[in-house]
């Protein structure tokens, strides 16, 4: 023990001229002490176990190593490769092809049933050989190590039942290197010493089939922690910006921690300067909003906060006017189609008409432009309409936006601003029936407002099913998702219920237009539609439908992974639903209110 100690570790290094003891790097990441028995090292207090492989099978499988690599257990691998010269090995195959030739003859001789296994090795030694001798192939000497960790010795015995379960169901056997684990221990150390020596002979192509590492990792140099990969406990580290498209879209069901995770992405997106927009229909984002220093618009019937849907986005430079104008109208004449519960096509046409009229009215026109012009507003569409004939039915509908009940809603001129990295639009307060049609507008102000500057956006649209209920709704989010990558936008489309956003013409394409997938917890209602759409395998359905809050599947391009959701916990109390640490915190708020006050008193 004591020389392991001093070849490993080298614990003390005296200066004798000085007469000082002088701590160095070793010092300071050596274990306190190791206890060496016979099948395990105690290394302060930790327990290990070192394995090598001592018989392979016929043939080996692609990654065959692939399962010990992302297994979620802690562990330390070494493999140490060795290459044979090919006329060293060369001889020896003459000397034992012969052999088994000799073998195969005598028993024939002797009148002796022939030995299938025989006939077969015998083939496979002249296939190898004839392989090295046209350099097809080449032989090494292979060691492959693993050391095993565990808090005591029951749950080391438990991890190697594991392991050995693992590797001996592809007919991989292990040996534990008896009265040799301090060897062991130091060989799968980041040393390079290969103090066991137990090896196999491996030619290129099964030694090649461990390579390269396959991990199910999702690891980028830069972005942002999605959460713990549940296939070997590495960080999801990822940049939506950095695929080929921003767009991300998140099912679950109520109460998995959909918006939770969403929170987070949004806490540490802040962070790497992008701004973000969200559209909340439940008045969750507000915390966090206040949290950043963002601003929070509540959209009612009786709110101060104001939208006019006839605003036209300021043009820049390369824009096309004519374009612009016309995108726009069409983009009208859907809102319209929206509030008014569907249009048949001559009214379809009548809207068009009108909407050109009233923009003439205020000389705003793609020729003569729309800067420092004043907007129209809805009352003055409807006196447009009202000069022409056969609108008595639209201006009927419309007449409740203008002047009935809902007339503080859209009459407006718009008194609203994004210039804060985070804003959020909730709806929350909202009628039902008005909600699709306040999602549509407060998206396509959004929209208007990112094409005026290009920066690094993200627009959160939660319960985006309230979208898809509607085909202009749904066609215009769509639409966004198509176009968002032009402005440096990626959206972020979150929703619980998947039937209806999934039975809509455009909730495919949203998906298969979204670089990032995240399914957490779902329900069995709609598993087997996620599972068509998604073509998950059994195990991942059953993974969807075992798994708690914050956990589910992460797909980012054509990799995907099991994922766990996990925030500090600052990130926790900034990000919470739970109506329990909300109260929690808000009682903690007032008691440190009430103690500054009590101070400022005194």
């Amino acid at each position: 023990m004591v020389s392991l100690l001093d070849n490993l570790f080298k614990k003390r290094n005296m200066e004798e001229e000085s007469g000082e003891t002088v701590l160095t790097l070793k010092d300071v990441i050596s274990p306190s002490a190791i206890k060496i028995e016979h099948t395990s090292l105690n290394v302060s207090g930790a327990y290990t176990r070192t394995f090598f492989i001592i018989s392979y099978p016929k043939s080996i499988n692609d990654s065959w190593l692939s399962p010990l690599i992302n297994w979620d257990k802690v562990f330390d691998l070494s493999l140490y490769i060795y290459p044979i010269d090919t006329a060293d090995i060369l001889k020896k195959f003459e000397r034992k092809v012969a052999e088994v030739e000799s073998q195969i003859i005598t028993r024939s001789e002797s009148g002796r049933v022939r030995d299938p296994q025989l006939e077969q090795a015998y083939q496979d030694l002249e296939n190898l050989r004839d392989s090295l001798i046209q350099a097809d192939e080449k032989m090494f000497d292979v060691g492959i190590y693993v050391t095993l960790y565990g808090r005591d010795i029951k749950e080391l015995d438990k991890v190697e039942t594991e392991m050995r379960s693992m590797f001996e169901s592809r007919s991989i056997f292990m040996k534990s290197a008896t009265f040799q684990q301090g060897e062991g221990f130091t060989s799968t150390l980041p040393l390079g010493k290969d103090m066991l020596g137990v090896h196999s002979k491996l030619n290129t192509s099964p030694l090649s089939a461990a390579f390269p590492f396959l991990s199910f990792d999702l690891t980028q140099e830069k972005g942002i922690m999605y959460g713990i990969n549940r296939h070997n406990a590495s960080l999801i580290l990822f940049d939506r910006f950095s695929m080929e498209n921003y767009n991300s879209v998140t099912f679950a069901k109520s109460g998995a921690g959909k918006s939770y995770t969403v929170k987070l992405e949004i806490l540490r997106s802040l962070m790497f300067g992008t701004e973000v927009i969200v559209i909340d229909p439940e008045y969750e984002y507000k915390n966090l909003a206040e949290a950043v220093g963002g601003r929070t618009f509540n959209l009612s019937l009786s709110s101060e906060h104001h939208i006019n849907p006839f605003d036209l986005p300021k043009l820049q430079d390369n824009e096309n006017a004519q374009e612009i104008f016309r995108s726009h109208t069409v983009e009208l004449v859907g809102l319209f189609r929206t509030m008014l519960g569907g249009l048949t096509p001559e009214e379809d046409a009548l809207i068009d008409r009108a909407i050109g009229e009233v923009y003439s009215l205020k000389d705003i026109s793609p020729e003569e432009g729309w800067e420092n012009k004043d907007i129209p507003l809805l009352s003055d569409f409807e006196l447009v309409l009202a000069g022409i004939d056969g609108t008595e039915a639209i201006m009927q509908k419309i007449s409740k936006y203008t002047r009935g009940s809902w007339s503080g809603f859209l009459n407006r001129p718009t008194n609203v601003d994004i210039d804060k990295q985070m804003v959020v639009f909730s709806i929350r307060d909202m009628e039902d029936d008005l909600k699709p049609v306040a999602m549509y507008l407060v998206t396509n102000f959004i929209w208007n407002a990112v094409r005026r500057k290009i920066k690094k956006r993200l627009l959160v649209v939660d319960e985006a099913w309230w979208m898809m209920k509607n085909e202009d709704t749904a066609s215009f989010l769509s639409s966004l998702v198509k176009r968002g990558r032009k402005y440096y936008l990626g959206i972020s489309t979150i929703t619980q219920d998947v039937g209806d956003f999934l039975r809509s013409p455009y909730g495919v394409p949203i998906v298969t237009n979204s670089s990032i997938q995240l399914l957490l917890k779902q329900s069995p209602l709609a598993i087997d539609v996620l599972q068509q759409t998604f073509n998950l395998t059994n195990e991942e359905k059953f993974l969807l439908l075992e798994s708690g809050i914050g956990e589910g599947i992460f797909f980012a391009g054509t990799k995907h992974v099991a994922i766990k959701i996990i925030a500090s916990q600052t990130e926790d109390a900034i990000i919470t639903s739970n109506p329990e640490q909300i109260m929690a915190l808000e009682e903690q708020k007032n008691a440190f209110k009430n103690t500054e006050n009590k101070d400022y008193v005194n």
